[in-house]
């Protein structure tokens, strides 16, 4: 995609769906006894969502794991609208979402990372996938990032689109006094 076509498509984004494994999170999962269950995720996609909320838009996570403590907590810290979870048809759950909020699917960008991610990115304006996603996801993505899956993927997107938009100075300079030079 052409730096003029996604600062266009960007330009019109209001919401932000991620899956979370693989994309918040490096894809793996520390499990234990009686459903014990741990997830390590970026403290640099927290700042991310943090900065996105900021700049007056949403955040939804779309993922088809049931329900876990980690990623509700998760949710929780960064300030995360809504979360559905067991979502194992991807474009349904991302089309639920988005009419639940009155968000047009084209006013909506989705980082994903897997084939189950194919239906959703095929709806939203705008496609986005770590560096590391499956090949598959990668070339359907309108946009690959440079960071893997839980390494600041969610953060990297977040300030494309707040520079398409011509936010992310003013905001960084209100929030911590300086630009993002």
């Amino acid at each position: 995609m052409s730096e003029g076509t996604f600062e266009r498509k960007a330009r019109k984004i209001r919401l932000i769906v991620t899956d979370v494994d693989g994309t918040l999170t490096d894809g793996g999962i520390y499990l234990g006894g009686e459903g014990f269950e741990l997830k390590k995720f970026s403290v640099r996609d927290g700042l991310g969502a943090h900065l996105w909320r900021e700049a007056g838009f949403f955040l939804c996570f779309l993922t088809g794991r049931p329900e876990s403590g980690p990623v509700a907590r998760r949710a929780e810290e960064m300030g995360v609208l809504r979360v559905k979870y067991g979502a194992r048809e991807k474009g349904e759950g991302l089309r639920e979402l988005c009419a639940s909020l009155g968000t047009p699917l084209d006013e909506t960008a989705y980082l994903g990372d897997d084939v189950m991610d194919l239906p959703a990115a095929g709806l939203a304006g705008l496609a986005v996938a770590p560096s590391d996603a499956a090949p598959e996801f990668r070339e359907a993505a309108d946009l690959v990032l440079s960071a893997r899956g839980g390494e600041g993927a969610l953060r990297e997107l977040v300030e494309r689109l707040l520079r398409a938009k011509g936010l992310w100075e003013e905001l960084l300079e209100r929030r911590f006094g300086g630009g993002g030079r």
